[in-house]
Parts: C-alpha cells; structure tokens; sequence
C-alpha cells in the first residue's frame, strides 16, 4: 500500500474563512463563560474585529490566483472580490445588529435608541440583555458565504451552503414579541430550505454519474468531450441550479422570501437581503461559466425564462404589498431577476456587471431596512404602509433618506441603481440577450410605482395619529444607515472606480 499523499493547502489564500470560523468558534466558547451582563459588548467586538481581519486578508491576498486542497476550493479574481463584498456587507449588517438586543418587540432594538413615548416603551427599548448567539451565528453564517463562492467542487459547495444556511434558519426565529410570526418565517425557511439542498445534492450525485468526479475543471472536460448519457447532466443541472435559485429568491423557488423578510428580526432581514444574495450569485456564476459553459446554448433559454417570470413576479406582486418588508421582499426577488440577465449575458462585462449589481444593491437594502427598523411605536416596528403617511413632516432626514434609496431601487440617474441596471442591461445587449432587457426595462417602470407611492405617502400625506415616531439611532446603526446611503450616491456619481475594479476582477481560474 503506497503513502498516503496529503493535498496542498495554500493557508494564506484560506486566511479569511479560516479567521472567520476560528472567531465564531471563540464567540461560542464566550458565550458559555462570559456572565450575561458582559457578553454583548465583548461578542461584538469579537464579530466586528473578525470581519475587519478577514477583509484584511483579503485585500492582501488580492493578487493570489490559485486552486488549492485538492482542487476544492479556487481563490481567484471573483472569488476574492466576492469575498469582499460579502464582509464589507457583512460589517454593515453587523453594526445594524449591534447596540441590538432581541426583545419582546420582534426586532432587533437598539440599546441606545429610546422611542419618544411612555415609560413602559423606553424601558423596552434600552433595558433588555441581549440574546448574544446571534453574534456567533452571523460570523458563522458570513463565513459559509465566504466558502461558498470560492468552492471549486460541488461537495465543498454544498457543505459551505449547509454552513451558511443552518445559522440563518436559527436567526430568523429570534423575534420574540412577534414569536410565532417569526417562527412560522424560521420553519418554511427551514422546510423550504431543506428541500432545495436536497435537489442540490440529487443533482451533484447526477453530475457525479455523468462526469465521474465534481470538481469544476472535471466537468468542464467531461461537458467539452461526454463519455456518458447527456440525460444525467442536464438533470445534475437543473436540480444544481434550483438549488442555487432558491437561494437567490428568483421564481418560481422565492415562495419563502415575503414571509421570511417579514418574520425574521429585520437586521437579520437585511443581512440575508444583502449577503446572502451575493453568496447565491457568486456560486451560480461559478457553476455557469467555470463548469458548464460548454452547454451555454441549452440553458440559456431556460434560465432566461426563469430571468423573466423572476422579473414579472417581483415586479407585478409589489405593486400590491402594503407591508414595508414585504415591499422590499418583493423588490430583492425582482432584482434576483435583474441579476439573473447580468448572468446570462455569459461574457466578462456580464460577469463584472453583476458583481458591480450585487454591491451596490446590498449597500442600499442594508440602508432601506436600517431606516425600516427605526420607524417605531409601543408594539415595535411600525411596517404597515399606511402607517408611514406624513412620516416625512414628522422625521424629514430619516424620510429624505428612505426617499432616496427608494429612487436608487428605481433606477433613477445619479443613483447606484441607475448605474447597476445600465451595467448588466449593457452586458446582456452585447451578449445577444436584448429580449432580457426589454422584459427588465418594462418590468422596472412597473418597479417604479410602489417606490413612489411610499415617497408620496411619506411626503404629501397629512401625519395621522397612528403615525409612528422614528426611533433616535445609537452610533453604530447611525453608522450603518450613513454608510449605506453615501455608498448609494457615491456609486451613481463616480462608479469608475468600482467598475474598474470589477472589470479586473472578472477571470476565473480552473
């Protein structure tokens, strides 16, 4: 029997998961030691000092092109601007979940915010311990997503998507005024979840059977020169990609997202909004156009398809909502859609298009349900439409800025979204998908109506009794909300230096 040869492993690329589950690992062993009074400001620190390091690491890690432990995970050009993306989001969501305490209020409160109202209210806004696993299970969660993008297997994907996942379903049920709301959002997610892994991993058994390994470069050749039935790589396929298009909340795999964005604590809402849907989209532009770009012709069609009724559905179905989360649910499947043309132009400005897209909407999502999250009375978040009437009398700067993310999700000029859309509808008219644009320029004038109705209700109602105050913000949610509006102007006005960045980014490595 010869010696067991053991694969390289290039630590120094794996440096930023590597810190990441090291602090959640820490985070829990804290949680077990620390006394209750002390453990909120300490996991806090722990979790925000993990993603400045591991983005540390990336950036000096920014030049590494390599496929290493075996061919199971790729550091390359995507995957570390992805990477990025996802902790640089990430310290966002992370400062939104920060001065926050799980309360009998169904969000996140902030310690340090006080509602203008009784008593009663400021005691349940500032005086509650803080449920602090949550920090533990988001550091854990972000570093599934790191792993995610940069799996170079389909086995190493499906473990980071199990990593990723399992901490989410947990954090959407953390909301306790609203319980069984929130844990009604946390089963179907669950559930629903559990199935899309499922198909997910029935269809790596059947590209296993069809290439007869799972790693990317393998497919690629098995694709280019098949040596078994093409019947068990289009199914691998398509069973593969429900999987990731159930992450991605693209139709008709986005039944849970409505209910989930409503149920879940919104700073965990936010996060999944934003992080999640750049791990979902990282994956599938590494499984299209690494492993399966020698059969473009046959599921361009099809996930075209999907790209449409994705678009129709968010488009059509938000115009109907009346709850502020469900709105933005509505809105993220919508732009699932949008994302999905990026992808399918299947050339490099597609690619870095959609990386560019998926920035730029996670900074404005982040900000969107940062302001959602103040708006606030005795029975918590305020998220019924008619209950924002005349909100801009009463809190003009924090209505101004809720008015101005609605445009970026609009796609109105000098706005992130304006250039977003402009950079994947380009990319897909030069890729021969110019029937994707039509459908995506039609369905975001339709976009357009509920965003402008929230501004005109906000802004030409009359305040009512009923409408709520906005909650004063502690520091790092203040932090948080600035962060993501100036990153929303700043990439409408001067998005050069992004887009170049993403243009340079966009090589994959086999």
């Amino acid at each position: 029997m010869g010696d067991l040869k053991l694969p390289e492993i290039n630590y120094g690329a794996l440096s930023p998961m590597l810190i990441l589950f090291g602090a959640a690992c820490l985070g829990i062993l804290l949680e077990a030691v620390l006394p209750r009074g002390r453990r909120n400001g300490v996991q806090l620190t722990l979790a925000l000092a993990s993603l400045v390091a591991a983005l540390a690491a990336v950036i000096l890690t920014r030049n590494t092109r390599v496929v290493t432990i075996g061919g199971a995970v790729a550091i390359d050009g995507p995957t570390l601007f992805l990477q990025g993306s996802i902790l640089l989001l990430g310290v966002v969501s992370m400062l939104l979940i920060g001065e926050r305490t799980v309360e009998a209020g169904g969000a996140f409160v902030a310690q340090a915010a006080i509602t203008v109202g009784s008593e009663k209210d400021q005691k349940q806004a500032g005086g509650q311990p803080g449920a602090t696993e949550v920090y533990p299970l988001t550091i854990f969660s972000l570093g599934g997503m790191l792993l995610f993008v940069a799996a170079n297997d389909l086995l190493t994907m499906f473990v980071a998507l199990e990593v990723l996942s399992l901490p989410l379903y947990l954090l959407c049920a953390l909301a306790r005024r609203r319980r069984l709301l929130s844990q009604e959002a946390a089963l179907k997610y669950f559930l629903l979840g559990s199935y899309a892994s499922a198909f997910f991993l029935f269809g790596v058994a059947l590209i296993y059977g069809f290439a007869g390994a799972v790693d990317m470069a393998s497919i690629h050749a098995a694709v280019a020169d098949p040596a078994r039935s093409e019947v068990l790589l289009y199914g691998g396929l398509a069973l593969v990609a429900i999987g990731l298009l159930f992450k991605s909340a693209a139709a008709p795999f986005h039944v849970w997202t409505p209910d989930v964005y409503q149920g879940a604590p919104t700073p965990i809402t936010a996060l999944m909004a934003a992080c999640t849907k750049v791990a979902a989209f990282g994956a599938l532009l590494r499984i299209l156009y690494v492993a399966f770009d020698g059969v473009v012709w046959d599921f361009q069609p099809v996930l075209g398809a999907i790209a449409v009724l994705t678009m129709l559905t968010g488009a059509i179905l938000a115009v109907t909502q009346t709850d502020m989360k469900r709105l933005l649910a509505y809105s993220s499947i919508a732009n699932a859609g949008y994302l999905l043309v990026g992808v399918l132009a299947l050339n490099k400005d597609g690619l870095s298009g959609t990386m560019f897209y998926l920035v730029a909407y996670g900074f404005s999502v982040l900000a969107a349900f940062g302001i959602i999250s103040l708006v606030r009375d005795a029975d918590g978040e305020a998220t019924h439409l008619s209950r924002w009437a005349g909100l801009g009398r009463k809190s003009p700067l924090y209505a101004g800025a809720f008015s101005f993310i609605m445009l970026a999700f609009a796609g109105i000029p000098l706005t992130s979204g304006f250039t977003s859309k402009f950079a994947v509808f380009g990319a897909a008219i030069d890729g021969g998908q110019t029937w994707l644009v039509i459908v995506g320029v039609i369905t975001s004038m339709l976009l357009a109506f509920p965003y402008l109705r929230v501004i005109v209700m906000m802004w030409l109602s009359e305040p009512g009794e009923s409408t709520p105050t906005v909650s004063i913000p502690g520091f790092l949610t203040s932090a948080a909300l600035v962060i993501g509006v100036i990153v929303t102007l700043a990439l409408g006005v001067i998005p050069a230096p992004l887009l170049d960045l993403t243009n340079d980014a966009a090589q994959f490595v086999r």
